[in-house]
This record gives C-alpha cells, sequence and structure tokens, in this order.
C-alpha cells in the first residue's frame, strides 16, 4: 500500500499539467467562467495545488520510505490512497464536463482526506502525527472543503437548478453549510491551522472575484466570505491556543 500512495501522490501534479495544458478538455478555468457564480475564487487562489501537491509527493514518498511500521500510519494509507486517486480523477471527468459525476468524486475526495487529516490531527490525550503527515493531508482537506460547494454551485448553474437571476438566496445557504462543515472539522482537529489556512485562503480569494463582479448580488457574497475567513480565523486561533495550554498536546 505504501508504494501505491506515493505512485498516486505523485499522479496528482502529472494529472494537473495535462488539465491545465487543455489536453483533456476545457481548463478549470474556462469552465468556471462558462458557468459564474457567487462563491467561485479569483484565479489566483487556484495556486494553492502548487504547494499541496508539492506537500503531498512529499508526505506520498517519506511514507514510503518510513520503516518504523507506525500503526497510525497505516491506518490512514487506504484514505489518503483513495484521496488521491480521487484528486486525480475528479480533474479528468470535470475536464471533460461530466459534472454530476465530478460532483460525486469530490465528495468521495473530501471524506477520504478529512478522515485521514482528522486521524494525524488529533491532541490532548493523541499525540498530533509528525508535520509531514498532518500538513499535506490538513491542506488538501482545507481546500476541497471549499471546493466542493463551488462545485455545487457550478452543478447549480450549469444544469439551471435554481435561480440564476436572484443567485444570492442559495449561495448564502452554501456559504452556511460550508461554515457548518469548516467549523465542525477545525473544532474536532484542535484548530489545524494548516487546514483554516487552506479555508481562509480560498474565502479571500472568494472575496477578491466577487467583489470585482458585477453579477448581482456579488458584494453581498464577497463580505459573507470575508466574514467567514474572520471566522475561520478566530476559531483555529481559539482551539490552537487552548491545546497549546495542555502539556500532553504535541506539536511536531
Amino acid at each position: 500500500m505504501r508504494y501505491l500512495v506515493a505512485l498516486l501522490a505523485w499522479a496528482m501534479p502529472a494529472v494537473a499539467w495535462l488539465s491545465n495544458s487543455g489536453l483533456l478538455g476545457p481548463t478549470n478555468g474556462a469552465i468556471s467562467d462558462r458557468y459564474p457564480t457567487l462563491i467561485v475564487a479569483a484565479g489566483y487562489a487556484f495556486a494553492i495545488w502548487g504547494p499541496i501537491f508539492l506537500l503531498d509527493v512529499l508526505y506520498g514518498t517519506w511514507q514510503c520510505l518510513d520503516r518504523r511500521n507506525d500503526p497510525a500510519l497505516r491506518r490512514i494509507r487506504p484514505l489518503t490512497a483513495a484521496g488521491f486517486a480521487l484528486t486525480s480523477l475528479w480533474m479528468v471527468v470535470f475536464s471533460l464536463q461530466w459534472f454530476w459525476l465530478a460532483l460525486a468524486i469530490i465528495w468521495g475526495s473530501l471524506a477520504c482526506l478529512l478522515a485521514a487529516a482528522w486521524q494525524v490531527s488529533r491532541t490532548g490525550r493523541h499525540a498530533r502525527g509528525p508535520w509531514w503527515q498532518w500538513v499535506p493531508l490538513s491542506l488538501h482537506a482545507g481546500w476541497v472543503s471549499l471546493a466542493v460547494f463551488l462545485n455545487v454551485a457550478q452543478v447549480i448553474v450549469a444544469f439551471r437548478l435554481l435561480p440564476l437571476a436572484h443567485m444570492l438566496p442559495w449561495t448564502l445557504a452554501l456559504f452556511a453549510l460550508a461554515a457548518l462543515l469548516v467549523l465542525t472539522a477545525i473544532t474536532r482537529m484542535a484548530g489545524n491551522p494548516w487546514y483554516a489556512s487552506a479555508v481562509v485562503w480560498g474565502l479571500l480569494g472568494v472575496y477578491a472575484r466577487q467583489h470585482a463582479s458585477d453579477l448581482a448580488g456579488a458584494g453581498v457574497a464577497a463580505w459573507a466570505a470575508l466574514i467567514l475567513a474572520g471566522v475561520v480565523t478566530a476559531c483555529s486561533l481559539w482551539h490552537s491556543l487552548g491545546m497549546r495550554r495542555q502539556p500532553s498536546a504535541r506539536f511536531d
């Protein structure tokens, strides 16, 4: 399993290059422009995939070379393998514009990555895993936690499931669901600053994009993203500082 995780970690940047080069179909940016929403982030925000893939490759390679036979690491290998595989598969399927399938895949990816990040981020009676485990997995899970709602919004727009002239009400509902997911995850992961930083980066990207957008309701959506970024930051700091005061917590 360790070699499969390493292979899948290295596969993600390769598939991303194919996707961004247009060899698999329209790029993600082109598709987002075709189906504009009030929850999409500015283009620069997606550059976070670079550090995510780099750290995932580091994780995949390091766990492959680690010979300590760590039971905690063995437990998360199936989750990380599935999360990495689904991330690559999503890039292919989304480029093909099979939106419903892409939506199912990205939710599956989030479930796997969030479960893995949670297992290596627990503190208190459970020591937090080494940084090369919890930083890559937390960053990846944090970004995908927002990406799933962007995908939901794009499916709504692509298939006209809800009013497109008045997107603000259902967009605010998506923000509320995102807040519920993210704040619950941060609480369960003892403030996990890397998970929170990916979420905040994405929300600031949403603010930048919507602040400059001329779509109806974009201004309100921009401020909703900014407020949520502040709440996520405060929640992460609160729980992180609380865990630092516990002598049994370990930060590698």
